[in-house]
Order: C-alpha cells, then sequence, then structure tokens
C-alpha cells in the first residue's frame, strides 16, 4: 500500500468514525430531550403525542402555538425548567357528540354542515365554533339575509360528549341596495343595470332572486358589460376596478363599478392576409362578417375567425390558425382589422376531460365541440364550444382550459362545468281581450335526464278556450346537429264574438331544424290536423235554429217577417257548409333568419321567417299558402328603441274553392284598435256584426318606438311605447259567384252547397271590401317577474265603415258590413 493510499484510508475511517458519533449524539440527545419535555393535564390526548410538538423546538413560545394551533386544547402553557420543559394543558371541553342548527328556515342544515368546520366526533372548541359563526354570517349575507345573527353553545352530554348547537336568528331579506357606476360617458348607469342579471332591491324584491348578491353572478355580469361595449365599437373599453360592501345602515350590498370606455371605433380597411400556398386570401373574403365603415364589434369578428377558420379546415390545413390583427387610428376613431391566416403548431387533442357535470351527459358537452380526441387543436373552435355551452342554460359556468399532454405535440382539454336546473312547473293566469280570464299549467325541462332534450307540456284553460299541447325536441338528431322535434295538440275555441261557432282542432306535426349559419336555418315540417266545426243551437245560442227549429225560442215569421230565425243570430251559410270534421294533411317549409341582439327583450337586429305550406297530400284541404313575417330592431338612443315590422300572406286553392277555415282571420295581430277577426270579408246578410268569413291575401307594417318611463327604476322592466299600424285582409274564396241575388249594397252573392231551412236561404252576401286599415296608439310594456303584460290602446284612422241598406232577407234596414273595433287590448299572464 503506497503512502497516498494510507491517507486516503485514514481519512476514510475518520469521516465514518465522525458521522457515527454524530448520530449517536443526534439519537441519545433526541431520547434526552424528550425525557426532558413533562406534560401535566391530558386525559384523552395522548402524552408522547404532546411530546412530539416539542422535538426540535426550544423556544417554549413556539411549541405553544403550534400545540393551540391542533384544536385540541382550550389553554397551554411551556415553562423551562432547569432542563426540563413543562408543558401544562387543558384539553378542550369534550368530543363532539353532533353538530346542530336552531332557527334556520331560509338555508337548509345540510347546507349549513358543509359550511362549518366543526364536525361530529371532533373536539368540542371555542375557537373553532368562534370561527364557524363568522362562516355561518358569511352565508347568510350571500344569501341575501345578511342582518342575521348566529351564536353557539355546548349542550353537555354523559361520557364527556357534547353537542354543539348554532342558534340563528335570521333576518329580512337584504339584497343589493345600489350598483353604481362611474367613468361612464357613453351609456348611463340604468343602462348598464339592464344589461345586468343582478338587479337592486325594490318593492318587488319579495318574489324576485335577482337582487340576492352572488359574486359568481357579479363577475358574470361584468363579462355581459364587457362585451356589451366591445360589441359597439368601445375597443379599448376596461372595468378598471369592482367591488361589493355590505352596509349594515342601508341593510344590504353596495356594488361599485368603474369604467374606462375609451372612444368608440369604426372599421377601417379589412383584409385577409394567407401565407398558405394553396388558399387565395381573396377567396376567404367572402367569409369575413366584417365590413368597412361599419362599427366595430367583436361579436363579428369571432364570428369571421370561426368562418374561416373551418373554410381553411375544409381546404385541408387542419393546423392552420387565423387570427386577427388590429390597426388603431385613434385620431381617425377607425380599426383597419387583417385577418392572418398561416399554419399553426401540429399540436393534437390527447384527452377531452369533462369534469363537475352531476347530471348532464359527458356526450351532451363533447357534441359542442366541433373537434375530437386525435383531432389537430384550435383555439377558436374552443372558444366557439365555450359561448355554445354557455348558450345552452343548462349549467351555472362553463370553463374550458389547457393543459400538457403526454408529449409536445399534444394537449388535453379540460371543460370544467356546473350543472343548475333546468325544470320548471308553472302556473299561470291573465287575461286577454281576445280569450277572456285565461289560466295555464305547465311543466317544461330543457335538459330532460341530462340528455339535453326539452319536453313540455301544458293544459290552458280560459272563459272562451281550452287546450293541451305536447312537444318534444331532440337537438342531435342522430347525432348529427339537427333538431328534430314532435308537437301535439287539441284547442277548442268559441268563436261566438266573430262567427256563431264553435271550433276544435286536434292533431300534431314532425319537424327538423337544419342550421346552415348561425343566423340562418330551415325547418322542414309536416303537420296533420282535424278541425271540427260546431255551430251552438240552444236557449241562449239559437245558432242553427234556422235548420233546426227550438220550440219556444225559434220565431215562426218567415223571411219577410220582422222577426224570424235570422233575426235572433244565425251562423251564416258558410259557417253551415263549414260545419263538421275537415281533415288537413300538410307540408311546409320555415325559413328563418335571426341576429337579433335578445330575443327576449331585442334592442338591435333583424329577423325574418318564410313559410310556405302546401296542403293536398290526403285530407280534405287542397290549398297552396306562403306567409312572411320581418322585424327590424334599432336603438335610436340610450335605451330607446325603434321597431319596424312587415308581413304578408297569401293562401289559394289548388282544388275548387278554399273552405272557409283555410282563410286567414285577422285583426289586433295585424292592426291594433280593431277586434279579433275585425277585419275583413264578412257575410252581411245574416248578421251584420259577426260572420267573419275571412281572407286569401294579407299584408301589414307596424312602426313603433319603446322608451323608458321617466322616473321609474329600469330594472322594473316598465317601458311605453308609441306605434302606428297600417295593413288589410281580402279576397274570400268560398261559394259560387254565379248567383243573381239582390244583397246589400256593396256586397257580392254567393251560393252554398247546402241545405238551410226557415227564413234562411243558401246565400250568402259577402262584403269584401280591400281598403287599407290603420291606427295609431301608446302602450304599456311590462317584463315583470309574473310574465310579460302588454296593454295597448289604438284609435283607428282608416276603416271599412259599413253600409246602409236593406236586407232582403229580413226586411230591415241596417247598417251592414264594417270593420269591427276594439281600442283597448291588454294581454298578460303570471308564474308562480
Amino acid at each position: 500500500m503506497t503512502s497516498t493510499q494510507q491517507s486516503r484510508t485514514t481519512k476514510t475511517r475518520l469521516s465514518r468514525s465522525i458521522g457515527l458519533s454524530a448520530l449517536m449524539l443526534a439519537v441519545s440527545g433526541g431520547v434526552a430531550f424528550a425525557q426532558a419535555v413533562v406534560v401535566h393535564g391530558n386525559r384523552r390526548v395522548d402524552a408522547e403525542t404532546i411530546r412530539s410538538y416539542a422535538v426540535g423546538r426550544e423556544n417554549p413560545q413556539e411549541i405553544r402555538e403550534s400545540l393551540l394551533a391542533t384544536g385540541l386544547f382550550s389553554s397551554v402553557q411551556v415553562n423551562r425548567r432547569g432542563s426540563q420543559i413543562v408543558v401544562a394543558v387543558q384539553e378542550q371541553g369534550g368530543t363532539a357528540n353532533r353538530v346542530a342548527f336552531e332557527g334556520n328556515r331560509k338555508l337548509k342544515g345540510e347546507q349549513l354542515a358543509q359550511i362549518v368546520q366543526s364536525r361530529a366526533g371532533g373536539p368540542v372548541s371555542q375557537a373553532l365554533m368562534n370561527s364557524d359563526i363568522e362562516r355561518l354570517r358569511e352565508a347568510y349575507k350571500r344569501a341575501g339575509y345578511g342582518l342575521s345573527s348566529v351564536s353557539a353553545r355546548v349542550a353537555p352530554l354523559p361520557n364527556g360528549r357534547q353537542d354543539i348547537v348554532f342558534t340563528i336568528n335570521e333576518s329580512g331579506k337584504t339584497g343589493i341596495k345600489s350598483i353604481n357606476f362611474s367613468g361612464n360617458q357613453a351609456y348611463s348607469g340604468g343602462r348598464l343595470r339592464g344589461l345586468m342579471t343582478s338587479t337592486e332591491s325594490n318593492f318587488l324584491s319579495w318574489i324576485k332572486t335577482s337582487d340576492v348578491y352572488d359574486p359568481d353572478r357579479i363577475n358574470s355580469d361584468m363579462d355581459l358589460i364587457r362585451r356589451f361595449y366591445l360589441k359597439n365599437g368601445y375597443a379599448d373599453f376596461q372595468i378598471v376596478n369592482s367591488g361589493a360592501r355590505f352596509d349594515e345602515a342601508a341593510g344590504g350590498w353596495v356594488i361599485d363599478i368603474q369604467v374606462e370606455e375609451g372612444q368608440q371605433y369604426q372599421v377601417g380597411n379589412v383584409t385577409v392576409d394567407s401565407s398558405l400556398r394553396d388558399v387565395d386570401a381573396a377567396a376567404l373574403q367572402r367569409y369575413v362578417a366584417t365590413s368597412t365603415g361599419d362599427t366595430y364589434n367583436a361579436e363579428a369578428v369571432e364570428k369571421s375567425l370561426v368562418a374561416l377558420t373551418t373554410e381553411v379546415a375544409r381546404r385541408g390545413h387542419a393546423f392552420a390558425q387565423v387570427r386577427p390583427r388590429g390597426d388603431r387610428d385613434a385620431a381617425g376613431r377607425q380599426i383597419g382589422i387583417t385577418y392572418v391566416v398561416d399554419e399553426g403548431p401540429r399540436v393534437y387533442v390527447e384527452r377531452i376531460n369533462v369534469r363537475g357535470n352531476t347530471r348532464t351527459r359527458d356526450y351532451v358537452v363533447r357534441r359542442e365541440l366541433d373537434l375530437g380526441e386525435g383531432d389537430a387543436y384550435n383555439k377558436v373552435m374552443v372558444d366557439r364550444a365555450e359561448r355554445r355551452l354557455n348558450n345552452l342554460g343548462f349549467f351555472n359556468k362553463v370553463r374550458i382550459t389547457n393543459e400538457p399532454g403526454s408529449a409536445p405535440d399534444r394537449v388535453v382539454v379540460n371543460i370544467d362545468v356546473e350543472d343548475k336546473a333546468t325544470g320548471s312547473f308553472s302556473v299561470a293566469g291573465g287575461y286577454s281581450t281576445s280569450d277572456g280570464v285565461i289560466g295555464e299549467v305547465s311543466l317544461s325541462e330543457s335538459n330532460f335526464l341530462g340528455r339535453g332534450q326539452f319536453v313540455r307540456i301544458a293544459g290552458t284553460l280560459g272563459e272562451r278556450t281550452q287546450g293541451v299541447d305536447f312537444s318534444f325536441t331532440e337537438p342531435y338528431f342522430l347525432g348529427y346537429r339537427v333538431a328534430a322535434g314532435i308537437d301535439l295538440f287539441s284547442k277548442f275555441n268559441d268563436n261566438y264574438n266573430t262567427g256563431r261557432f264553435e271550433s276544435r282542432v286536434t292533431g300534431g306535426q314532425v319537424r327538423f331544424t337544419f342550421p346552415i349559419t348561425e343566423e340562418f336555418s330551415i325547418t322542414p315540417r309536416y303537420s296533420i290536423y282535424q278541425t271540427e266545426i260546431t255551430i251552438p243551437n240552444e236557449f241562449s245560442r239559437p245558432y242553427n235554429d234556422c235548420t233546426f227549429p227550438i220550440p219556444g225560442v225559434t220565431p215562426t215569421g218567415g223571411a219577410s217577417a220582422p222577426l224570424n230565425c235570422v233575426t235572433n243570430g244565425e251562423a251564416t251559410v258558410a259557417v253551415k257548409e263549414a260545419q263538421g270534421s275537415t281533415l288537413t294533411s300538410l307540408v311546409g317549409l320555415n325559413f328563418n333568419y335571426n341576429s337579433l341582439d335578445s330575443v327576449q327583450n331585442p334592442r338591435n337586429g333583424f329577423s325574418a321567417e318564410l313559410k310556405p305550406e302546401f296542403a293536398g297530400l290526403g285530407g280534405d284541404s287542397k290549398f297552396l299558402r306562403i306567409s312572411a313575417d320581418a322585424r327590424y330592431y334599432r336603438e335610436i338612443f340610450d335605451d330607446v328603441v325603434g321597431f319596424l315590422r312587415v308581413q304578408g300572406g297569401h293562401v289559394q286553392a289548388t282544388s275548387g274553392n278554399l273552405r272557409m277555415v283555410d282563410h286567414y282571420f285577422l285583426g289586433p295581430s295585424l292592426v291594433r284598435g280593431f277586434a279579433p277577426s275585425g277585419i275583413g270579408p264578412r257575410d252581411v246578410l245574416n248578421d251584420p256584426t259577426a260572420n267573419a268569413v275571412g281572407g286569401t291575401t294579407y299584408f301589414g307594417g307596424t312602426v313603433e318606438v319603446q322608451f323608458p318611463i321617466f322616473g321609474l327604476p329600469r330594472d322594473l322592466g316598465l317601458r311605453g311605447a308609441v306605434f302606428a299600424d297600417a295593413g288589410t285582409l281580402f279576397n274570400y274564396d268560398g261559394g259560387s259567384k254565379s248567383v243573381a241575388f239582390a244583397c246589400p249594397a256593396g256586397s257580392e252573392a254567393r251560393q252554398y252547397n247546402v241545405v238551410t231551412g226557415g227564413a234562411q236561404s243558401s246565400i250568402g252576401c259577402i262584403r269584401d271590401k280591400n281598403m287599407l286599415r290603420s291606427s295609431v296608439g301608446v302602450s304599456l310594456l311590462w317584463q315583470s317577474p309574473l310574465g310579460p303584460i302588454r296593454f295597448d290602446y289604438a284609435y283607428a284612422l282608416t276603416k271599412d265603415e259599413g253600409q246602409i241598406g236593406l236586407n232582403p232577407q229580413t226586411g230591415l234596414v241596417g247598417k251592414y258590413g264594417g270593420d269591427r273595433l276594439q281600442a283597448f287590448r291588454f294581454s298578460g299572464g303570471t308564474r308562480f
């Protein structure tokens, strides 16, 4: 062995000896220290457990704090006595047998048990109970009962166990007292509050919950405000600060929101820049939804990104990225937008995780994504899926995040959702001037069995109407983005005021909706229904006593007598021809376009519907019908909305003449100020006041301005409106025209294939005045928590006045024909 090797061996042995000595010293020191810790006062907690908190600590205060933090002791004293450390403890007052709650009605005991940290079988700790009291107070604040008081007591039991009892004195509702905005110039605070789902407390607080402070809902409202500004050109908008404070003096929450609007921008030059070899930028231009001169709209930019990404992927570039580049011109208040298309990183979706859904099936969430496991990852498509999931209405919140996969070119997509209640049971009641008092009971579920299906069943009962209907919709038929549905219905109407008859329509339809774009869809459908027409003939309603006389009721005079079976209110021969059952087998196609910003309360946007229909695939009805309805909304000033509507329709028999039941019957739905079935052709021979027979052609238009009512809180939902309507219904197509009969002036004789009796002939005198009816009026609209309510008062400017003449049927001189007016129109309902 060399001297060098000898030296290394000696050093190795020396280091081993030092290490072994240090280890023995540490062990012996630890044992000695453990033996030097003296514990007093413990009864249930083992002394060795207490000593373990002292090992490695020489500072008595540090040992005391660590033992108190366990919650096992009500008091701890640590003193050094020579080489010993003396720990004197006083254990908490026993073990909790159970945790109970008293006085709670607003919040269930199960909810409260999840909030407190005191548990059955755990220690009884005053410090823990004090912290639980604060937790319960905070929970009541968030639930809208912020002035509730909470106390706790311990109820002793045998064997050293105790009950922890929290006593709650619940206060009345303490909602959001005020929502304050600062920094806003372009839009008023009232307009911004109207965007929020959170509302201020008012006299309706006893039936609404939107005024309860909810931090998650406030955060969602902030996003609604942000999107509103970005949609209306304020690209620099930001929320500088937002906060909520509970004001005990005011008895509720105060929300303060500070915004910085910036300036409003218009869209400058819009171009597409493609770096892909086989993708021409000019060819992609038609997929862009933004145009030069438009007000900058972040939603239009998002739609453009989706459309461009979809088209580029269709052309074989699955990994292509489309990014918007904005070139701000602050002086000119313009933003030039360049959509940059280039190759993105080749990243694949390794896995999609759906988390938090306790009710909704996984596939209901997954099908809203336009990508799956193994597909190319695309951020634009993921953002689109998040918007779709939020719009479903199935979840309180939706959040999509990514995390790295098992390889650099793999990504894991996590979708976190929180289910919410989607079913509703409602009892609705209301009144309308067309149907009288009416009530409805309905049960609906928009996420049936967690499958995303919509189901509704409802029953209606009113003074002049009764009905029941059932609807079912599968939004993804056979796995495709096609909504398939079925509707079954039966409805009874008493048409005493318009035609002296009763009708019942029973049937159903099958429909399929194909979305072509986000705004445009096509719905083919097939309907089959039976219409039953009956004519009441009884003491109080002798409407068919010419054919079937009623002893003691039907006058015995002939046609020339002043009183006969016609003068007591006989139904027109057009109705008598239509009485009985009519089966209609109909195919139709709906073309729908909708760009409204809100379906319930639109302020901007356009919607249109075109409905061609054909009846004749079997059944009794043979006709071709087409109708159209277009509506345009524009916010003229802050919260002042202009509304334009144009509608029209035409029906034509494909074989012979139309049956009366296949005509249009219109009134206030076309021109307000007129009664139901108050416009259009009518039979003036039998009854000059009723007996509308309908028309084949109608058209009309509406101009309306809706505005807030000065001095009233906007969240009450009360608004006013002024309007002007114009329209007409004409061209009756029933009966045979080749009849020589002396009808009152202004009417035309029609022959019907029906057997009458008494003083009534089989001839009708149809007054069919093709003239424009018009009206102006004012409205009160209320989007109340009890349901939508609308009151209209209209004054008719132009109408068919009718004509004075001799009725050859009765020999009486009177006013024949003419429209029927109805100045007041009220409709509304409640839901509770």
